[in-house]
């Protein structure tokens, strides 16, 4: 009786590729893992009908990998929305500004880099004028007639995308930030905490001087939700890649319970869960909460559990392989272009949401009281 695939090792010779390493030589424990994960991902999530949405947490483009594996995704059509740490979108601007980072070694005198006004990032260095000098062109972007009101995170986004690209073209460097990606392809990206990080500081200093730049945060739920909400409603599927956890992953999967919980429309859950992450489950922190616990909360499809994969592995790792493997595989898909398509998406999320709300109520649809199930009526972990 089989009870799964044949592991048929062979031996490794030269010349091999990455999508033959990932196919033949990643047998078991999470290396495994990250076979299923590519895998899953190049054969059922990267269809046409496959909403894709990704998450990027802890310090990754410092790296220079929003360069070398997110953006040639985004290029790709492969992925469709992002939510972000704020770090993420601004420390990946430093090299759309001619500013230059430098690998170290982790086991530094961190005091002789004070000493130096070095900043370091784990084996990362650069000036402190590298800080300076993009809060300084920040400020000079967000100071623009564009920026002078209430607006969405992928809204800020998409402005500041244009200035990248700007910025990019102007010092003839090859360096594509995922901002001037993400503007030229019509990706959102969102900041699911925006005053945590550079960006948000910048902001919230300008506004002490009379800048009229606010974040809109209710319109980044009911974005974000909306761009689930019809990606299912037209008979397609939504599909999520979570890079390490946090903020961003409770963002991103918190559109299904907006959906079901709070607003009362009729959903499953996502479709498709991916998740590379180095926290452990057994701390209750939602970094390592699996696809299982998700689909208690209606985040994750029941039907579709199967569709999950959790690879236990540090994300620097994972993102380039994923990102080849993906590339040779599936090639392309048109780009859906979804930030073009907010308003449209919203206005749907809207009248369907008023429907709901707008229909006689019967005894069942009534939240039940304190003689309904103590357990099913508890208060949710304010980390989920």
């Amino acid at each position: 009786m089989a009870y799964g695939i044949k592991l048929d090792p062979r031996p490794i010779g030269t010349g091999l590729t990455v999508r033959e390493l990932v196919d033949n030589q990643f047998y078991s424990y999470n290396a495994g893992r990250l076979r299923e994960l590519c895998q899953l991902f190049a054969r059922k999530v990267a269809q046409p009908d496959v909403t894709i949405g990704v998450t990027l947490s802890g310090a990754l483009t410092p790296t220079g990998l929003g360069t070398a594996a997110i953006v040639p995704l985004i290029r790709a059509g492969l992925i469709d929305w992002v939510v972000s740490t704020g770090a993420n979108l601004y420390h990946d601007m430093h090299r759309s500004l001619g500013f230059e980072l430098f690998g170290t070694t982790p086991f530094t005198n961190d005091l002789e880099l004070r000493e130096q006004k070095l900043i370091r990032i784990y084996d990362i260095l650069f000036d402190q004028d590298v800080l300076l000098e993009s809060d300084e062109f920040l400020r000079q972007c967000i100071r623009g007639p564009e920026f002078q009101k209430t607006m969405s995170t992928a809204e800020l986004h998409y402005n500041l995308g244009r200035y990248t690209q700007a910025r990019e073209k102007a010092i003839g460097t090859e360096y594509v930030s995922i901002l001037t990606a993400a503007y030229e392809t019509g990706v959102p990206l969102y900041t699911s905490s925006p005053g945590d990080s550079t960006i948000g500081m910048n902001v919230a200093a300008l506004a002490l001087a009379g800048n009229k730049l606010k974040f809109d945060v209710e319109r980044d739920v009911n974005e974000t939700t909306a761009i689930v909400h019809a990606a299912k409603r037209q008979g397609g599927k939504s599909a999520v890649l979570i890079f390490g956890g946090g903020s961003p992953k409770n963002f991103i999967l918190q559109t299904e319970p907006q959906l079901q919980e709070i607003m009362g429309i009729a959903e499953k859950g996502h479709d498709y869960f991916i998740q590379v992450t180095d926290a452990r489950v057994d701390t209750g922190g939602l970094s390592g909460a699996t696809p299982s616990e998700a689909m208690t909360w209606g985040k994750v499809d029941p039907e579709q559990l199967p569709d999950t994969v959790v690879c236990y592995a540090d994300s620097t790792i994972v993102m380039p392989i994923l990102a080849s493997y993906a590339l040779d595989v599936v090639g392309s898909r048109p780009l859906k272009r979804l930030y073009d398509q907010r308003e449209a998406l919203l206005d749907t999320l809207q009248q369907d949401y008023l429907a709901v709300e707008q229909a006689p109520k019967t005894a069942d649809d009534l939240p039940r009281g304190s003689g309904g199930s103590a357990i099913g009526r508890s208060t949710p972990d304010v980390g989920h």
